[in-house]
């Protein structure tokens, strides 16, 4: 029988692409980064009186951007209203997905705003990696590191918050599903695939010298912690060949 061969979970072109992004990142931002544990979606992290309004998430947004080197006086936070009426959510039966943008970065005045809708509070998972997302943003686009007009500007944002340690959120938030007695809810942030999330999170970690899956990633999700494993076997592998 011939030996198995693990195999790239993700496309020749997504390879390249994560690799050579990943690469530009160091480059760009140093190693330091790299030596840096991943954030844990733990209580360490979260204020002790988290309560999901806006006090709590004015909290999260500060250890997020601490956390990515962004000067608080570079950036205003807002809020916006939820989505949909949660009174309705929770009388009319419903299956309802979303995948519209939870955040947004604009430049306003000479500082850069990030606005937040007001429900992501309650899914502290999706709340951080949105801050995340937009905080990696203004490393990106409000330090003029790319061009507003990249194609791929949205994905490199993604995959800057797996370098900067965000990503068990980013990769959990890819795909979500929740359900209650009105129905059922599926929602998806971010740009990358759940593969292409298990395969940046295995190239991360291995810039970061795990070669095996590192006690951290019993936070991930199944999806992206499966696709994480065989990107390590794949790249164990090629370092042998």
């Amino acid at each position: 029988m011939w030996p198995f061969t693990p195999s790239c979970p993700v496309t020749p072109e997504e390879q390249a692409w994560i690799e050579e992004s990943s690469d530009w990142l160091v480059g760009e931002f140093g190693s330091e980064p790299l030596r840096r544990p991943p954030v844990l979606p733990e209580r360490t992290f979260f204020p002790a009186d988290y309560t999901a309004d806006e006090s709590s998430i004015a909290a999260v947004f500060d250890r997020v951007r601490q956390h990515l080197g962004v000067p608080a006086d570079r950036i205003v936070l807002e809020y916006e209203p939820e989505e949909l009426d949660p009174e309705l959510l929770a009388t009319v039966p419903l299956a309802f997905e979303s995948n519209g943008a939870a955040g947004h970065w604009s430049r306003r005045d000479g500082r850069t705003v990030i606005t937040v809708r007001l429900d992501q509070a309650r899914q502290p998972i999706s709340l951080v990696a949105t801050l995340a997302h937009e905080l990696a943003h203004e490393r990106l686009l409000g330090e003029d590191r790319i061009d507003p007009e990249r194609r791929d500007g949205e994905p490199l944002t993604d995959l800057t918050t797996i370098f900067f340690g965000f990503g068990i959120f980013s990769a959990n938030a890819a795909f979500e599903f929740s359900s209650s007695p009105s129905g059922w809810r599926t929602s998806s942030l971010g740009y990358l695939t759940e593969r292409a999330y298990g395969y940046a999170l295995a190239y991360w970690s291995w810039s970061r010298g795990e070669v095996r899956p590192a006690p951290w990633t019993r936070h991930l999700d199944t999806n992206p912690r499966t696709w994480m494993k065989q990107g390590l076997r794949y790249l164990g592998e090629r370092r042998r060949g």
